[in-house]
């Protein structure tokens, strides 16, 4: 998890627990960068990983 991008990679393995547990990384996100919970974001990108940040913020492989 990097906090200073203010970004976190999650890889859930129960379903059950999805919800929850995305709920709780949006709500961590949006405190520490002090930002209103529309500003974050939830992507998908593989089986069971989840990708929350903020909208607009530029990763580093968008730098590169």
């Amino acid at each position: 998890m990097n906090f200073e991008s203010h970004s976190m990679t999650l890889k859930i393995w129960d379903r059950s627990t999805v919800d929850h547990t995305l709920e709780a990384a949006i709500a961590h996100i949006s405190t520490s960068a002090n930002a209103p919970r529309d500003r974050v974001r939830v992507t998908r990108s593989g089986p069971n990983v989840f990708t929350v940040s903020l909208a607009g913020e530029m990763s580093a492989d968008s730098l590169a």
